[in-house]
């Protein structure tokens, strides 16, 4: 079992419903969706370039899926996030777009925006001592003598990469685009999610996603309210 805290809307948030439908899965429910409207591409490739995304459910990772921690049980990290987020105030994205971080799409910030900076570190910290110790195959699995040192030492000591400077806050909706299909899927999914592009996002609560066996769906168990939402 590994669990992970991630930033998803509520289940009935338009954006989340929009995404649900993109992915054809809602980790809220656990089970598929219609997927509606596909100008411009057909069902095979838009299975195969949302495969991986579809697996994790509609996400922005800030603590990165973990094994529990020796002398830790389920109920406690429930407890921890619940009281994480009794105390954090919700806040507000100016904008969010969709963006491509390499040959990926997802939705991402208009811009860097500090309070989420901080906040994702708050949340790696915070949840550590949760946090099994990654096994050498997990460590062999992020291909650690390609990163550089910094992303290096940070999967060494937090279990992933991409925290604290390296935090890049994205919801992903593609898998690895090939370079001559980039402008096509640029153009399907500017539609698709035209009524959130370069609108405000609402950073409003966490969800604790589980994975019941290595390679299974991801899944909600919890959504956990911020302060104001």
């Amino acid at each position: 079992m590994r669990y992970a805290i991630y930033f998803t809307p509520p289940a009935d948030d338009p954006l989340t419903v929009a995404a649900v439908a993109w992915l054809k899965r809602d980790a809220f429910k656990d089970c598929d969706a219609a997927l509606g409207d596909l100008t411009g591409l057909d069902e095979d490739e838009h299975h195969r370039i949302t495969e991986d995304p579809r697996r994790y459910g509609f996400h922005a990772t800030l603590k990165a899926p973990f094994e529990l921690a020796e002398g830790q049980d389920e109920s406690d990290l429930v407890v921890a996030l619940q009281a994480f987020c009794g105390r954090e105030f919700s806040f507000e994205l100016p904008s969010i777009v969709v963006g491509q971080l390499g040959p990926f799409f997802a939705m991402i910030p208009g811009r860097t925006h500090a309070p989420l900076q901080d906040f994702a570190a708050r949340i790696v910290e915070e949840f550590e001592p949760f946090r099994a110790p990654l096994s050498e195959a997990d460590i062999a699995r992020r291909n650690p003598d390609r990163l550089d040192p910094t992303l290096r030492q940070n999967l060494l000591r937090w279990g992933y990469p991409h925290v604290f400077d390296a935090f890049r806050f994205h919801m992903t909706l593609t898998g690895p685009i090939a370079p001559e299909r980039s402008a096509t899927i640029a153009d399907v999914l500017d539609r698709r999610f035209s009524a959130f592009n370069q609108k405000p996002l609402a950073i409003s609560g966490l969800g604790l996603f589980v994975e019941t066996q290595r390679g299974a769906p991801f899944t909600v168990h919890s959504w956990h309210p911020l302060i104001g939402a």
